[in-house]
């Protein structure tokens, strides 16, 4: 298993709900088998890839240490199983159920920049929770009630 790690992310940070994913899974990336790359950064090329940006751009991709690439719902299976929490996935690679939940992620793909902003405000409001959640963790650890476990490797209560 560890010749898919690491595993880089390529993920469209102008997307809320995509940015917010990969929010989550950074802040569980304990061991650091996951990369992170905002392909809508400027000056981003997805040509070393081997893909075009706009098939980057069409649904999530990820690179193997080898330099074979992924895409679609495997990379985020992946991903989850890589930050411990494979089992929130897992039913999306059953067989019978794979097609279905493999179809839902490229409809939600083709959707997800009218999805982000319907759901903004939902996603301002985890995004400020977050920040509230961190914020105490910090004003804990200056007061001296911090253990040694840094805030990225918490799993947030």
């Amino acid at each position: 298993m560890d010749a898919l790690y690491p595993l880089t992310l390529f993920y469209d940070g102008q997307c809320a709900v995509c940015s917010l994913e990969m929010d989550h899974l950074r802040e569980r990336n304990r061991d650091g088998k996951l990369r992170f790359v905002d392909i809508s950064a400027p000056g981003f090329d997805a040509s070393p890839y081997g893909v075009t940006a706009a098939d980057m751009d069409a649904e999530i991709h990820a690179q193997r240490p080898d330099g074979s690439m992924l895409r679609g719902l495997e990379v985020l299976r992946l991903a989850y199983d890589a930050v411990g929490l494979g089992w929130v996935m897992q039913p999306t690679g059953w067989g019978p159920l794979r097609p279905f939940f493999d179809a839902g992620y490229r409809l939600f793909a083709r959707h997800r920049r009218r999805i982000s902003r319907a759901a903004s405000p939902l996603i301002a409001v985890i995004r400020a929770e977050r920040a509230r959640r961190t914020a105490e963790r910090m004003r804990a650890c200056r007061a001296g009630a911090c253990d040694t476990v840094s805030s990225n490797d918490r799993r947030p209560s």
